[in-house]
């Protein structure tokens, strides 16, 4: 959390009941007991629905159902390819290593590995109280090389997005193929199939705003059934043929593969593990130790002894089964009470399939969101427990779309399908790729250790990736197309925020030089001790504009305030921020009889632009003004008592630091009447004598208080290019200006933590970035 603005100790008591250094860190879950087998069956219905319904094709795409039956070593080597996929990617890679590289804040996937190589600035300047969690001093000692800052960031981003396309495949293809089952079942509705698979999308998004939590308890029961009908039937096909379990040798793979040099088999393996990424995106809705259960003790012992049930029927029947594997190795009769038990939960567990990747793609836009990398969506959390437990709307919207747009161009889940393993292998890829740096850089292991680990699982996922690939004609170009667009708009945000951050950092001026006394020399009024020194080194905003102020000894109606205009230093576009105060003309300043609450993001540091620029196109002050901070705490609702934090501004009568702690579940509802009492509890103690005019003053100009919150007019500066010059600037023109600039209007960063609009006075900021 940043420092205060605020050049006084002198404060009311902070919240006993939470950890203040902590402002906008999100905590890891942490549970226990019951709460942790509560979480751990809750993630049966969101993460595990896509890989537990493999079962109904995996077989299928290895050997197609138009032709003939495979003999008993195929079948026993391409079970063995998928026993060891399902042991080596998901259940060693994923659950067993990934889930260890998530973030300080409990968040997983493919994003979260970069973030844990770059932390953010908020962390690393983060102070380092013994109540701080270790993982967040860890980031300190995190020296990932700057020179592959970029490239990662783009890989990372890259892998992001195509875990995104991946939630709009699953959703399109689970719902298609319950649908297309249903038409099985009813041949009377087969042209309908299109509208119906439609109108199932909708009612799974509409679903959404219900949040993971309420969801996954309706899920979870259905899917873990779903995973004991698998199992219970696995067990019964094994006993047709026990010599399925030769399948557990790997040289059988590696034999079949050599024996058949059908390489193309691999993509049809690889659907085995569609999902696996789901299983580290999702981290941050529930925990590793929960995910770690439930798949090592649960689904995957489940799904192995479907796929070996499976393969024994087909050794034992072989042309009997191969038109569709799955239904027809059903125990008992293809129309008996099992059968039908099993398609209506086949039907149902598809459905649930595409939450998975919907919930995960929830948690990825948040990590980008607060990594800058994304516009600021609004988001609303859905659980007083787990702050990553999120719905954000324009997500939510936005992939119902998409996924409607699929379905009616293709009308064919089996095109889709082909998409499925390109998005996967890639992800699992840049997965590797990430950790094996991790593993130097935030682990600080061996080296060699990650260079094994990128050479083993690096070598297993290019396997897997070069069969994909072949795919691209054939539908695989989908979710590559959606993701190098969503790769394109995160990079460009990225680059714009970023130069924006660097403006703002560089038109910060020292407070010594924005509020000084004429009187007294700049240390004398401010000394270079505790918060004032620290003040006296930060810089803040708006380059062209400054305050002195003349305090009489006798109280506020004594001092006098001046504006200081610095000398302008024009060269090229720069403005010499270090002016000394001989270059500055002094403007008096009158007060304004209101209370102005001038608001700034908790990154931010010092002055908010918001008040500078105030004082430019109003040349007075506030009688009294509040600096108020937002800080977003990591747990669900924090009591009135513990809500308001305020201090007193030496030197500077009538001005007020405050800060604003809520929890994550909460709305933004600043009282001001809650920080006046408590501002005229600190005049009581601080003041004895003046307290009374003071305390009057301001009840009365209390009830009506203004915001006021900065609103910036970027445009594009022109750079140096060479020849180029002109071209480059007008691309540069039409990103920043006509681009950048109408997305921070639509998507402000206040939309997360101010509500209404209406009580607040917005001031321009000129920002030439």
């Amino acid at each position: 959390m940043m420092k205060s603005i605020l050049p006084s100790s002198r404060s009311t008591p902070p919240p006993p009941s939470v950890v203040l250094d902590r402002g906008l860190v999100r905590m890891p879950v942490h549970a226990t007991g019951l709460a942790l087998l509560t979480l751990s069956f809750q993630t049966l219905g969101i993460i595990y629905s896509d890989i537990g319904t493999s079962p109904l094709y995996v077989l299928n795409g290895i050997w197609s159902s138009s032709g003939p039956a495979p003999s008993r070593e195929d079948v026993i080597g391409g079970l063995s390819a998928i026993v060891w996929s399902l042991t080596l990617i998901p259940l060693i890679k994923y659950v067993l290593i990934c889930l260890h590289f998530g973030t300080t804040e409990g968040e997983g996937g493919t994003f979260a590995l970069f973030q844990g190589l770059y932390p953010p600035k908020a962390f690393e300047t983060a102070p380092t109280r013994d109540s701080m969690s270790v993982g967040l001093k860890a980031t300190k000692n995190i020296r990932a090389p700057q020179s592959l800052r970029w490239p990662l960031l783009v890989w990372s981003l890259f892998g992001t997005s195509l875990t995104m396309a991946d939630g709009v495949l699953t959703a399109a293809v689970s719902v298609t193929s319950a649908v297309g089952g249903i038409a099985v079942a009813k041949p009377a509705v087969a042209h309908d199939v299109t509208g119906i698979s439609i109108a199932f999308i909708v009612v799974l998004f509409l679903a959404q705003p219900f949040g993971t939590a309420r969801l996954a308890s309706i899920f979870a029961p259905t899917t873990c059934v779903w995973l004991l009908l698998l199992a219970g039937t696995g067990i019964y096909n094994i006993q047709t043929h026990p010599g399925i379990f030769r399948a557990f040798d790997p040289s059988r793979a590696v034999m079949y593969f050599v024996r058949t040099g059908n390489y193309d088999t691999l993509a049809g393996v690889l659907l085995a593990v569609t999902g696996c990424e789901a299983l580290f995106a999702n981290l941050g809705q529930f925990n590793m130790l929960s995910i770690q259960i439930s798949f090592s003790t649960f689904v995957y012992p489940s799904l192995i002894l479907a796929y070996l049930g499976q393969g024994s029927r087909l050794i034992v029947d072989g042309d009997d089964v191969i038109s569709n594997v799955f239904y027809r190795t059903i125990p008992g009769a293809h129309n008996g009470p099992l059968f039908w038990i099993l398609y209506v939960f086949a039907i149902l567990a598809t459905l649930i399939a595409s939450q998975a990747m919907i919930t995960g793609a929830f948690s990825l836009v948040q990590q980008l969101v607060n990594m800058k990398s994304l516009p600021p969506f609004r988001m609303v959390h859905t659980s007083d427990k787990i702050q990553g437990q999120v719905y954000i709307p324009a997500v939510n919207w936005t992939l119902m779309i998409g996924t409607i747009i699929i379905v009616a161009a293709f009308k064919n889940a089996s095109q889709l399908t082909n998409a499925y393993g390109f998005a996967v292998a890639t992800v699992m890829f840049s997965t590797t790729v990430l950790i094996a740096i991790q593993i130097r850089y935030v682990k600080h292991l061996p080296v060699l250790l990650g260079v094994a680990f990128f050479l083993f699982f690096g070598f297993i996922d290019g396997l897997f990736w070069g069969a994909s690939l072949k795919k691209v004609p054939d539908g695989a170009w989908v979710p590559l197309t959606i993701g190098v667009v969503l790769l394109i708009l995160m990079t460009f945000w990225n680059w714009a925020k970023g130069l924006e951050d660097r403006f703002d950092g560089a038109s910060r001026r020292n407070l010594s030089r924005f509020i000084v006394s004429s009187r007294s020399p700049i240390d004398e009024k401010f000394p270079a001790t505790g918060r004032s020194a620290e003040l006296d080194r930060e810089s803040f905003s708006e380059n062209a504009t400054g305050v002195e102020v003349e305090a009489g000894d006798n109280g506020l109606e004594e001092t006098k305030f001046y504006c200081m205009v610095p000398t302008l230093s024009r060269e090229g576009d720069g403005v010499d921020l270090d002016a000394d105060s001989d270059g500055e003309e002094k403007r008096e300043l009158g007060r304004l009889p209101m209370l102005a609450v001038f608001h700034r993001m908790a990154h931010e540091r010092g002055v908010p632009h918001s008040f500078i620029s105030f004082i430019r196109q109003w040349p007075a002050l506030p009688r009294f003004v509040i600096f108020l901070s937002v800080h977003v705490l990591p747990i669900g609702h924090v009591t009135l008592e513990d809500r308001y934090v305020v201090e007193k501004v030496d030197g500077v009568p009538g001005f007020y630091g405050a800060s604003y702690y809520l929890g994550f579940r909460e709305e933004f509802g600043v009282q001001i009447d809650e920080i006046v009492k408590r501002i005229c509890a600190l005049e009581a103690r601080s003041s004895p004598r003046d307290a009374p005019e003071t305390i009057r003053e301001l009840n009365a100009v209390a009830p009506s208080h203004t915001h006021v919150v900065p609103y910036y007019n970027i445009t594009s500066k022109d750079v140096d290019a060479g020849r180029l010059s002109s071209v480059v600037n007008y691309v540069r023109r039409v990103l920043i200006e006509d681009i950048y600039r109408r997305l921070c209007v639509m998507f402000p960063e206040t939309v997360n933590w101010i509500a209404r609009q209406d009580e607040i006075v917005n001031i321009g900021v000129n920002a030439t970035i």
